[in-house]
């Protein structure tokens, strides 16, 4: 069930990348939406899009959504996977690879949605943001309890080189699912150093996730955001991992 995961993130984030140079087309409309009706607009546009084309409008609603409210990501992943279940880790890992230092509480915003989506959410996470997959995992568990034993198939699955580990560690309970913290702790104490170094690279080998889709540079964060330009303006800058960085518009804009 995890493969499937892996291959229809795989399918749908290189058919993103390979529209790179194509505007976004629900820039336009998302822009024009105030900051209090971004996650449920976001979810509508999911909702309504063709079962066949539900995966991409997925990627794309993300990329344009989440640049224009960083801090509202859960919140726009939580009401897409709402509506639609089934695209809860998808909107989950596109979000994280946008915003990254939301990965937990996108997390959670999805598998609160979307419970029976939780092994799914963590694998897909898990495959952008391998370093986060202990605050992921206990994020999913917190909300989802009842499926630890998907939390913790998702992980090794996402992140090969823990497999090893897992499995040993899993096999001292003789069948039995142990709580996803107290793996998660036993794990990170058996981890090698080397491997522990691999972590930070993701296992998804895709630049569709680096950065939001083209569109304007400069966005508004929670205000006034499309009535004209507030006090302070953010920008999200695909270079820095999504990482969002303010920018003051009283001084000159060098040439």
């Amino acid at each position: 069930m995890f493969a499937v995961v892996g291959v229809a993130l795989a399918m749908a984030m290189n058919a993103s990348a390979g529209d790179s140079t194509v505007p976004n087309p629900y820039f336009a409309v998302l822009s024009g939406t105030t900051a209090a009706e971004l996650p449920a607009k976001s979810a509508e546009l999911v909702a309504k899009a063709d079962a066949q084309q539900r995966q991409q409008t997925t990627i794309d609603v993300v990329n344009a959504a989440v640049p224009l409210n960083p801090a509202a990501a859960p919140a726009i992943v939580g009401s897409i996977a709402q509506s639609a279940p089934e695209m809860a880790a998808i909107a989950a890992a596109t979000a994280v690879g946008l915003v990254p230092n939301h990965a937990a509480a996108i997390a959670r915003a999805a598998a609160a949605a979307a419970p029976k989506q939780a092994g799914r959410i963590v694998e897909a996470i898990c495959r952008v943001l391998p370093a986060a997959y202990v605050e992921v995992a206990e994020a999913v568990a917190d909300v989802v309890p009842g499926a630890g034993k998907e939390i913790l198939a998702a992980i090794p699955t996402a992140i090969p080189t823990l497999n090893d580990t897992f499995n040993k560690v899993l096999a001292s309970y003789n069948g039995k699912v142990p709580s996803v913290s107290t793996v998660l702790i036993q794990v990170q104490s058996s981890v090698p150093v080397a491997t522990a170094a691999q972590l930070p690279q993701s296992t998804f080998a895709s630049p569709a996730l680096a950065g939001p889709t083209p569109g304007p540079p400069f966005v508004p964060t929670v205000g006034p955001p499309f009535g004209g330009p507030p006090a302070n303006h953010q920008n999200l800058d695909p270079g820095s991992g999504g990482q969002v960085t303010s920018r003051d518009y009283s001084a000159p804009v060098p040439p």
